[in-house]
């Protein structure tokens, strides 16, 4: 399995980017599709999952909303209202495991090289 995410860039708060990620290398729909972020210093934490619905962080539930198109193989997070804390590299992730939607890290051992996203104040 390979992951490609794409879309990251510097935005300013309160504006909405786009992240996408190129699943390939398997059958799609059987994996959780996992996007996380890690912000410097900090620990990489979950945002929201793909497995059947959608499941979210708390932090970013009601901005942020995961989408996927299993005839195009691609996960998609598509981010609004955009805060300076939303400043992370933001990595896609697969999981075979259905308690992948949990959130735990653990659980997913495919993962994207990453994008980084800037928000601006």
């Amino acid at each position: 399995v390979q992951l490609q995410a794409s879309g990251g860039g510097l935005v300013q708060a309160g504006d909405s980017l786009n992240l996408s990620c190129r699943f390939s290398g398997s059958v799609f729909n059987r994996y959780v599709m996992g996007w996380f972020r890690q912000a410097p210093g900090k620990e990489r934490e979950f945002v929201g999952a793909s497995g059947g619905r959608s499941y979210y962080a708390d932090s970013i539930k009601g901005r942020f909303t995961i989408a996927r198109d299993n005839a195009k193989n691609m996960v998609y997070l598509e981010m609004n209202s955009t805060k300076p804390e939303d400043t992370a590299v933001y990595y896609c992730a697969a999981s075979l495991n259905p308690r992948a939607v949990s959130g735990s890290r653990y659980r997913y051992n495919k993962w994207g090289q990453g994008t980084l996203v800037t928000v601006s104040s």
